[in-house]
């Protein structure tokens, strides 16, 4: 049987995540749909099955949602003072205050004071009633059934003003709560900003504006300077500086010559350029940072299913409660009816786990929004959290603590040669070699200038080094196994080589069969940012370090030492490291292993978080590791730590606050000291706390 078609659409008006489930039911109800996901953080919806537009608005009728294809132009935000319920909760508060001077001059009873607090009530609650009403016919105990109840409770024991109260209250929490959501998700609306939507095509003689939807792989797009990337491509002609701050996070802007590469969003600063475009739009890493931070949102972490999991119990819980409340005293203890179900309802209110249900939530979407505008990418809220609580952070060695790239850092010669007849003669077989450290010698010749000689009958010595003939004359490049079957082994500098080595050079040897000529060391350098990294993780509480690295161990350690790294581990093939992780997750718990995502792939998925080099443009790293640091810098290791640590503390103030406000409201009931105005005060009380709370994350930065 064929798989139903697969559409995404966005919605607006989706405010809380008890209506996201509410809506997603709603959905999945619908004969024809097969599967559907919402996904509230990105406000959101995956639907297997042929459906309309008009029948998902149906479906989430209850919230006033409002539903378009994800390809269609977006919602625009709409201003918390604009929004029909606010409108309405408004217009209730003018009422309720109009009421109040009116029961000043008529009297408490009057017909026309009840009849403008009924008015307030209609006018603030409707939504809410209808909702609730619906709810309770079908059993469904959520914040709208609690809140109906209470107020209609209220009514009905003649609490006419705090009835009304009750209402706007609930309206101003909902509206809090609608709100931080909205700024939290203004982090993915951000990124879906940053590439334009039209760009310049040549094709063949003809110039033309399209939509990027319209631009195909090859096409080629014209920049100007100023102007925006729309489509990750290839620079063909031109020479610039772009700004990648939006996609890495780089706050300095990168150079770019033929046969680099470009990324949408990215900002053309100086020279013009043609590009040809390599993917299309659903395919940009722009495209794909924006879809891996909503599903990373949608990620429940372990804290929001713990709260998730209670909430279900908490309410029916609640309702339990305010009903012995209201009916145990008069029952058993001859208590007043009318006092005791005041203060049942004033029990169903302040029981209301608003504040709970978005203390982790929000705190998520908030976190991992920075983060991606910051240039990296947590793949989900357990990614975070377990980040927050890392005991152990593992590095790769080569394009990670280093740069990746050998330079020349001595030339010894042995021999009566000289330092340049020692180069010439090393570049001139090292031409015909792929090995990093080749391209190290010969970026030092060319530094220097140095004419070139050329080398005949080249051999290349697996797992040792090379021969060639220069001038007539036969030479050996290489290690030290490379002279062992020969007369050189005699002339050997050992001690010389074993003092390079322990400085963390790699040390090649030029000589003939009988003699070694000179000693050639290259080190692959330290990046600057390395020290300063393992400080700051230090201060962080990240106390123990390990490097892997496949390179000799006097390299590796040398290098450990320089940069403050308290474990080395060396000689590594890939399983290796694979072994070395799992026994660093048995003794030390948590481990975080940082690599480029492709040469480490097994490690990365070992460790409790893989935290991938330079995303940017690199699918391996970005669909491997649990985070992706976007651009090739370690810089921001951190600022991930110091982020993760901070919304774990937040999440759990978060949920301490809630529970806190309820426990110290439900105490009042038993001197008989909680009133409505209280209940209600506490519930908007926890719920700002959280948000505002929660919106600290959003200041934080590298």
């Amino acid at each position: 049987m064929a798989k139903a078609k697969e559409s995404i659409y966005e919605l607006q008006g989706l405010s809380c995540a008890n209506c996201a489930s509410k809506f997603e039911k709603n959905i999945q109800n619908i004969p024809a749909v097969e599967k559907a996901q919402v996904n509230f953080a990105a406000a959101k919806v995956t639907v297997q099955g042929d459906v309309t537009i008009e029948q998902l608005e149906q479906a989430g009728a209850f919230d006033h949602i409002k539903v378009r294809a994800e390809n269609d132009d977006p919602f625009q935000l709409e201003p918390i003072w604009k929004k029909r319920e606010n409108i309405l909760a408004g217009i209730a508060l003018l009422i309720l205050l109009l009421g109040i001077a009116l029961q000043l001059s008529f009297g408490e009873g009057h017909p026309i004071v009840v009849t403008t607090f009924v008015v307030a009530i209609l006018v603030g609650g409707y939504d809410l009633f209808i909702t609730g009403i619906k709810n309770l016919f079908r059993f469904y105990f959520d914040l709208h059934t609690l809140m109906t109840i209470a107020i209609i409770g209220a009514a009905f024991i003649g609490e006419w003003v705090e009835g009304a109260a009750v209402v706007i209250l609930f309206a101003i929490s909902e509206a809090l709560e609608a709100y931080s959501v909205d700024k939290a998700r203004q982090s993915i609306k951000t990124l879906v900003d940053i590439a334009p939507n039209h760009a310049i095509i040549r094709r063949g003689n003809n110039v033309m504006e399209l939509h990027v939807n319209d631009i195909q792989i090859d096409d080629l797009m014209m920049i100007k300077p100023g102007e925006k990337v729309a489509m990750d491509g290839e620079v063909i002609s031109g020479r610039t500086s772009i700004n990648q701050a939006a996609i890495t996070g780089e706050s300095l802007p990168v150079q770019k010559n033929t046969g680099d590469e470009v990324f949408a969003g990215t900002l053309n600063e100086e020279g013009a350029i043609e590009v040809r475009v390599t993917k299309l739009v659903a395919d940009t890493t722009i495209a794909k940072i924006i879809h891996l931070v909503e599903e990373a949102q949608a990620e429940k972490a372990p804290a929001q299913k713990f709260v998730d999991k209670f909430a279900f119990y908490y309410t029916p819980a609640i309702m339990i409660i305010a009903l012995l409340v209201a009916t145990v005293p008069p029952l058993l203890f001859a208590g007043d009816w009318s006092q005791s179900i005041y203060l049942g309802l004033a029990t169903l209110v302040v029981g209301c786990p608003c504040a709970l249900i978005i203390s982790t939530p929000v705190a998520i979407v908030t976190a991992i929004g920075n983060a991606a505008r910051h240039g990296v990418l947590i793949k989900g809220g357990v990614h975070l959290e377990e980040t927050g609580r890392l005991n152990m952070i593992a590095f790769d060695k080569t394009g990670t603590l280093t740069k990746g790239t050998p330079e020349m850092t001595h030339i010894i010669p042995i021999q009566q040669i000289e330092e340049t007849e020692v180069l010439k003669i090393a570049t001139a077989i090292e031409v015909f070699s792929q090995h990093p450290i080749a391209s190290a010698i010969i970026k030092a010749a060319n530094d220097r200038q140095l004419s070139q000689y050329e080398a005949t009958s080249f051999q290349s010595i697996t797992g040792k080094g090379a021969q060639a003939k220069v001038n007539g004359d036969l030479y050996y490049i290489g290690n030290v196994a490379l002279f062992t079957d020969k007369e050189a082994k005699n002339t050997l500098p050992l001690a010389e080589m074993e003092s390079l080595q322990q400085d963390g050079n790699t040390v090649m040897l030029l000589g003939t069969e009988e003699h070694i000529l000179a000693i050639l060391a290259v080190a692959d350098q330290v990046r600057d940012t390395s020290y300063t990294v393992i400080e700051k993780l230090k201060k962080l509480g990240i106390q123990h370090t390990l490097m892997l690295s496949g390179d000799n161990y006097f390299t590796a350690n040398a290098i450990a030492k320089k940069i403050g790294i308290t474990d080395v581990h060396a000689d590594l093939l890939p399983e290796d490291k694979l072994t070395i992780i799992n026994e660093k997750k048995g003794k030390y718990g948590r481990v975080a292993m940082v690599g480029d995502g492709v040469n480490d792939a097994p490690a990365l998925a070992t460790a409790t978080i893989g935290i991938a080099m330079g995303g940017a443009g690199t699918d391996a790293a970005l669909e491997t590791a649990d985070i992706a640091l976007m651009d090739d810098d370690i810089s921001k290791l951190p600022y991930t730590i110091d982020l993760s640590k901070r919304a774990l503390n937040i999440i759990k103030q978060n949920i301490s606050f809630a529970f806190l406000l309820k426990i110290i409201a439900l105490l009042l009931v038993i001197p008989g000291w909680l009133t409505l105005w209280i209940a209600i005060i506490a519930d908007v009380g926890a719920t700002l706390l959280v948000v505002v709370n929660s919106m600290r994350l959003m200041r934080i930065k590298k």
